[in-house]
């Protein structure tokens, strides 16, 4: 497969129509700037369905028509074996609309991209079609990104089939790993929050059997009191009758001897009242006489007399241990005072220091009207802050550092890293231009982000290159990020004139210069206007698109912006005519949020004023506290400087107080000897009064007993009534206990009957018993209860009558103790229990559902296994063939350079890459190919000879290159040009286009190649009145001169 022809009619192009016939190996298309080499490529990328942004122009397939025309049309012819395939697309301007031939039959869009597909060819795909415009694209191009591009160019077909199941396989496994953790975690966190929750549900059964213990032993207890009861009215009833058979024979013994009393109780009774009270009311009045006049004398004098001599040996111990007490303190203030009367005067020591504090506080009081001029001055500052951020600066600069985040997590990464160590740069060293570039009207944000490239918005801004080196060193070689850095011109441009004033172009409608929309540092600035020239990049509205032809008119305008088109205008080198190119102005992403950075840089002022208020404040702090230190200091001195002063004077006072207490305490002192003599005395007299009332009264006794000895004599006779009335009296005690016996036994007997009554009835009520049984139920009394307190739980058994105490002591002990043991389990709800339960379910199912994901997710390991056999292997093998053919076309040049797979995760399958290493010199070392760290001409002879390398491996039809060699040295080119020959002009490779505007002299051409040259334009011979032959002729005969 091949292309045969290309015709264009008319394309974007000087002339209306013209046809290309290729060659089948490789074609040199050669022609001057502004001929239409281009216009091959756009043809056939158009032709073949692809997309305008391949080609970087413009983004409407209308603008490649000649402006002027409102159609044109493009036809293209493919070899094939079985047929030809020839494609027609036209355009249309007005609506840019397209109409497509298929082999002369009408047909759809999507069928022609299905046949080109069908034939391998790609034209979105930078490794087989490379416009001019796109050639520093593929420097940029990811490592992932140019291995999609190899995969799909040179690959086996299902290589790049492989690779995208591969990825789908290990995104659905990350979606199941995720899911797994996800089921796993749960799973985990229920298994904690139950097993937390296990302590409590155990706490809960075990107190409902304590709580259900205690309903058996309050149902068996009502019985147990029932059945004491009724026993007790038992022995009641019999010690009742006991008690009566007793007391009537007690009745029957006592008759005969009552009777007998009686009798006797007749004749005496008279003589012995008569004589019994004679002598009594004798003899008890002398001896209470005598015992008052005794207790008197006692009371008024012999205890008043003992009281007042104790008072005075107490008063006179008192007296002489305050005197011991006194002397003593005496000589100690003696001999404190003798210390103090050899120190020197104090009085000139008290002056300086008070003349040091008075100082010291007039310092402190003028500190303290600084301080507060200094908060006044702080306030102020803050409420200025504080208004200003509440403006948004902060927040609006989040917002950025956030999409630059979402755009580019490397570069993110390095701005934190930087903002650590800006220190160790010594030149200026700013963040991404996108974060310092502040748009001044968010509506013009559009035609900033449209002028500078995305990498460069994101790319670090250095003063010095020694800088941006060190920086490039750590944050892209130690840390792999990848990053872009640029360092501003050492002569800054950032003021740089415009070509003309913004003045003499407002009447196309041009209202300011790019730079003019935007604030930025001035290294960033002079970067801008020295490499985009934003200085010089005029800005209009509508009626700069309604007059653009007039516009494009103008000297000295390369690129302009309307209200949403951006125009790039090209001056022909050969025929001075001007060619544009214009594309829609893509919306602004990144520098909507518009900072004023004026404002910005008064807050960041405000700020470090407040900061060396601060500093200032700090410092005022701690002098105040040293000047509160030596305050404390000299006032603590002053005061035992006064205390020193005045302390003789008061210890003299002193002195003096004390000696006249001790001189009073010694001269009114107590006779001790004296005193108990005079006491010794008062008792004698004391004791000669009560002997002489004890002899009174015995006279008294002596006459009153000879009234006894006569009464003595009726003794005998009242002798046996004595004894007879004595066993009288035991029998009648006897009789009175048995008639109370009997009378409380009949009491508690009719109390008995009612509380077992009562007890009855209770225990009926307990154990839901009908009123006439009087019997406990069989199944309380001999059955266990089986009670089951959950799915989850083993049943426990409560026990019944039969099992719990008899007695009322153990029924109560045992309740007191189950309460006490309910009463611990404090804090329990049976929704714990539940919820306990309900997880225990959801744990079965969270269990069920992780072994089928955990099974799922071992199928699609396997199956990524397998996949990843078929595919890395080839993959590798491929890379490798493409190593050794990269490797020695750099050997070729003297020069080094090698692609390998890269990959930083085997398993992550969307992260494998194809890397471009190179050195193009012998004292560098390898590195990554870069938009950035190699030079333009560096770039396009890697690109090439990376193009060149997949030449023998390729698939695809054709490949297409165009204008590669711009950048290279004279000695690079013609070693490129010599391994493109070389390679492209086997009979193993496919047709090969390469279109350059100039050859180098004396190049080494092969037969097998063909050399289109386009010689398009006004200024150019028509091609109706070329003579090949003729010019053929003319440069032998010239060459043989």
């Amino acid at each position: 497969l091949r292309l045969v022809s290309a015709a264009v009619a008319p394309p974007h192009c000087s002339q209306s129509q013209y046809a290309v016939y290729p060659g089948p190996n490789l074609n040199m298309i050669v022609g001057a700037n502004g001929t239409g080499k281009s216009s091959i490529v756009c043809a056939i990328c158009l032709g073949l369905a692809g997309k305008t942004a391949i080609l970087g122009r413009g983004d409407k397939v209308g603008l490649y028509v000649k402006r002027g025309c409102n159609k044109g049309s493009v036809e293209i012819e493919l070899h094939k074996a079985q047929g030809n395939l020839v494609i027609n697309r036209e355009i249309h301007v007005e609506n840019n609309q397209s109409t497509w031939m298929l082999n002369g039959k009408h047909t759809s869009q999507k069928t022609v991209e299905e046949e080109v597909k069908a034939l391998q060819i790609q034209v979105s795909n930078l490794c087989q079609f490379l416009p001019q415009e796109k050639v520093g694209e593929f420097a940029k191009m990811t490592k992932v990104e140019l291995l999609e591009a190899t995969e799909k160019s040179v690959g086996p077909p299902e290589m790049y089939e492989f690779h995208c199941e591969l990825k789908t396989f290990r995104t659905k496994e990350r979606e199941l790993e995720n899911v797994c953790k996800e089921k796993a975690s749960a799973l985990e966190k229920f298994k904690q929050r139950n097993e937390r929750n296990k302590h409590d549900v155990e706490r809960y059964y075990e107190k409902k059997r304590h709580l259900d213990n205690i309903k058996m032993l309050e149902k068996k207890k009502p019985w147990v009191e029932y059945e004491t009861a009724r026993k007790e009215l038992e022995g009641v009833k019999k010690s009742r009758e006991d008690a009566k058979k007793q007391l009537k024979t007690v009745r029957e013994s006592q008759a005969p001897m009552l009777k007998k009393i009686q009798h006797i109780d007749s004749q005496l009774r008279p003589i012995e009242n008569q004589m019994k009270d004679k002598v009594r009311d004798c003899i008890r009045e002398a001896s209470q006489k005598c015992k008052q006049k005794q207790d008197q004398l006692d009371r008024k004098h012999r205890e008043d007399i003992k009281q007042a001599f104790s008072l005075k040996q107490t008063e006179a111990a008192d007296r002489q241990k305050r005197i011991s007490n006194t002397r003593r303190m005496i000589d100690d203030l003696r001999a404190e005072l003798a210390n103090v009367g050899d120190q020197s005067d104090v009085t000139p020591q008290i002056n300086a220091v008070n003349a040091e504090l008075r100082r010291i506080q007039e310092e402190k009081a003028k500190m303290e009207g600084e301080k507060a001029d200094m908060r006044r001055e702080k306030d102020n500052l803050n409420g200025e802050c504080r208004r200003k951020t509440h403006t948004g600066l902060d927040d609006m600069m989040k917002i950025k550092e956030e999409k630059l985040r979402g755009r580019s997590k490397d570069t993110y990464a390095a701005v934190q890293w930087l903002r650590q160590n800006k220190h160790i740069f010594s030149g200026n060293v700013y963040e991404p231009m996108m974060l310092v570039i502040s748009v001044r009207n968010p509506n013009h944000a559009k035609y900033v982000e449209n002028h500078i490239p995305f990498n460069d918005l994101r790319a670090f801004v250095f003063q010095k290159r020694e800088d941006m080196e060190k920086f490039m060193m750590e944050v892209r070689d130690s840390q792999n990020l990848r990053v872009n850095s640029v360092f501003a011109p050492e002569e800054s441009c950032a003021t740089r004139a415009p070509s003309r004033p913004i003045e003499s172009l407002k009447r196309f409608g041009f209202f300011a210069y790019l730079r003019e929309l935007f604030d930025a540092p001035e290294e960033v600035m002079s970067y801008l206007c020295n490499q985009y020239k934003v200085h010089d990049v005029p800005v209009g509205t509508d009626q700069t698109k309604a007059m653009i032809k007039t516009v494009i008119e103008e000297p000295y305008l390369k690129v302009l912006y309307t209200a949403e088109e951006k125009y790039s205008l090209k001056k022909s080198f050969y025929s001075g005519k001007t060619s544009t190119s214009n594309s829609a102005v893509r919306p602004s992403q990144y520098l909507t949020m518009a900072v004023d950075a004026e404002e910005k840089r008064q807050l960041e002022e405000q700020i470090r004023s407040m900061q060396a208020i601060d500093v200032q404040m700090s410092a005022m702090q701690e002098r105040a506290a040293k000047l509160d230190h030596c305050d404390n200091e000299l006032r603590a001195q002053k005061k035992g400087l006064s205390e020193m002063k005045g302390k003789k004077r008061q210890l003299e006072q002193k002195i003096s107080t004390k000696q006249d207490s001790l001189r009073q305490m010694e001269q009114g002192g107590i006779d001790l000897q004296k005193a108990e003599e005079e006491t010794k005395a008062q008792i004698s007299a004391v004791n000669s009064q009560k002997v002489a009332i004890v002899a009174e009264f015995m006279l008294r006794v002596k006459l009153s007993m000879e009234k006894v000895y006569m009464a003595l004599e009726t003794v005998g006779m009242t002798a046996e009534k004595t004894k007879l009335e004595t066993d009288c009296r035991e029998g009648s005690a006897e009789l009175r206990v048995l008639e109370q016996a009997c009378a409380m036994l009949e009491q508690r007997k009719a109390r008995l009957l009612e509380m077992c009554k009562g007890l009855m009835r209770r225990a009926r009520e307990i154990c839901n018993m009908d009123p006439g049984e009087s019997a406990v139920p069989p199944d309380l009394h001999t059955v266990s209860i089986v009670l089951h307190n959950s799915t989850r739980s083993p049943p426990f058994i409560l026990p019944a009558f039969s099992q719990l105490p008899d007695t009322m002591d153990e029924i109560d002990a045992m309740l007191n103790e189950e309460r006490s043991r309910a009463d611990c389990f404090t804090g329990l709800s049976e929704n714990v229990v539940d919820e306990y339960n309900r997880r225990e379910q959801e744990i079965k199912n969270l269990e069920k559902e992780l072994d089928e994901k955990s099974n799922a997710l071992k199928t699609y390991r396997q199956n990524i296994s397998e996949a990843k056999e078929r595919w890395l292997n080839p993959l590798k093998q491929l890379v490798e063939q493409i190593n050794d053919k990269f490797s020695d076309f750099f050997r070729s040049m003297q020069c080094a350079g090698e692609v390998d797979l890269h990959s930083e995760n085997e398993e992550e399958y969307d992260k494998y890459g194809i890397r471009i290493r190179v050195k193009f010199r012998s004292s560098t070392q390898l590195h990554e190919l870069t938009a950035h760290h190699q030079s333009g001409g560096e770039r396009s002879v890697s690109t090439m000879l990376y193009l060149m390398a997949l030449q023998e491996l390729n698939r695809c039809p054709f490949r297409v290159v165009d204008e590669i060699n711009q950048g290279m040295d004279p000695v690079n080119e013609r070693r490129v040009f010599d391994i493109v020959v070389r390679t492209a002009c086997k009979e193993t490779t496919s047709q090969y286009f390469f279109i350059t505007p100039k050859l180098l002299q004396n190049l080494q051409y092969a037969d097998e190649m063909t050399v289109l040259c386009v010689h398009n334009g006004p200024h150019m011979l028509p091609p109706n009145k070329w003579d090949e032959k003729a010019f053929t002729r003319r440069c032998v005969r010239r060459k043989g001169k």
